[in-house]
């Protein structure tokens, strides 16, 4: 097989089920004398899937929707897809096999899990079925998910189905997993680059997660105490986060985790002089939009009123992305080709 096959992401297609497939057919003629080379990113959940026996494409659809949705995390949503996948959970390093295989992985998940990032196919994994179940419990959607999926996780609870292999498994002996490329690694760069522009820098975290709109009053804290205090660095500041959060949908528009953050501090960062937020996907795609994420002042507040805008109600509808395309304050990158998650960008202005 040659060329790019291009598939659906988060929402995986059946593009996703042809170049799985196509991959597959190519591990059945390997042998121990070939050595197999894997690169990875996030975004391979969707990307590159196998459903298992029983549990069709628009089964999985649904499942991931309603997971986007509720608020699960990306650990939490990699539990199910591990589970309900015939490449995920370091099945594929067992499709390899005798190969030896190296994977060399753009981490897009908080604390660079191998066993996480785009669900682990080449690495050993720690979750079980049982875990699978709680998550749908825990997100009160077990009666949504569709039976066939229930049924399946409840046959591996049982033990009538093989658990995804686990770190004592001996086909890991021949895999090597190295992340080339995370959201450490770009918080640092952009550290770098923001003394180099003169500014006084400090990394906050790369642990940013929880509820979008709950970070976000969070950051512009942040910015007010530079204000008043000089704190954590004086102006001229650049303050950087890193990480992901999440969303709970509620309302029926469109944004992303990036926009709604970055709407949830524009109350907050309203009047504050000579002060900007920038919130962005790593990947140029924040949520369903075309946006990295937006960008908020001081006078984001006051520019949205002069436009009949109130933020609190694009915010109870998720419509962040309307919301700032109102403004002509989105972020738009257009796709990097890299996703090692998000940043957040706090600046504090020489006076």
């Amino acid at each position: 097989m040659h060329g790019i096959i291009e598939a659906g992401h988060p929402i995986p297609d059946e593009r996703g089920i042809l170049g799985t497939k196509h991959l597959i057919e190519l591990l059945a003629t390997s042998d121990h004398q070939d050595l197999i080379i894997c690169l990875i990113s996030g975004g391979g959940s969707a990307l590159m899937l196998d459903p298992v026996a029983g549990v069709s494409l628009v089964e999985l659809q649904k499942l991931t929707e309603l997971l986007l949705s509720c608020g699960a995390d990306i650990y939490e949503i990699n539990t199910l897809r591990k589970h309900l996948d015939r490449v995920k959970g370091g099945r594929l390093a067992e499709l390899a096999a005798p190969s030896p295989l190296i994977s060399l992985i753009l981490s897009d998940v908080i604390g660079d899990p191998l066993e996480a990032i785009a669900s682990g196919p080449t690495a050993p994994d720690p979750t079980t079925y049982s875990e699978a179940f709680s998550i749908l419990k825990r997100y009160r959607i077990l009666d949504l998910v569709p039976e066939s999926i229930t049924k399946h996780i409840q046959l591996g609870i049982q033990g009538d189905i093989a658990d995804t292999p686990k770190p004592d498994n001996p086909v890991f002996s021949r895999i090597q997993n190295t992340i080339i490329g995370s959201n450490i690694l770009a918080v640092k760069a952009a550290a770098q680059q923001g003394r180099a522009e003169g500014f006084n820098t400090q990394i906050q975290t790369t642990n940013l997660r929880g509820e979008a709109r709950q970070a976000g009053p969070v950051l512009a804290d942040a910015l007010w105490q530079i204000v008043e205090s000089g704190e954590p660095v004086p102006r001229p500041a650049c303050l950087i986060w890193g990480g992901e959060t999440t969303v709970t949908i509620h309302g029926e528009g469109i944004g992303g985790r990036n926009q709604e953050l970055a709407l949830s501090a524009v109350e907050k960062l309203a009047g504050l002089p000579e002060v900007t937020l920038i919130t962005l996907a790593t990947d140029g795609g924040d949520g369903p939009t075309e946006a990295a994420g937006a960008i908020v002042t001081g006078d984001t507040l006051k520019q949205a009123h002069k436009l009949g805008l109130d933020p609190n109600e694009y915010l109870a509808q998720n419509n962040s992305f309307q919301f700032f395309k109102r403004l002509g304050d989105l972020v738009v990158t257009g796709p990097t080709m890299t996703n090692v998650n998000d940043l957040a960008f706090a600046f504090a202005f020489q006076i």
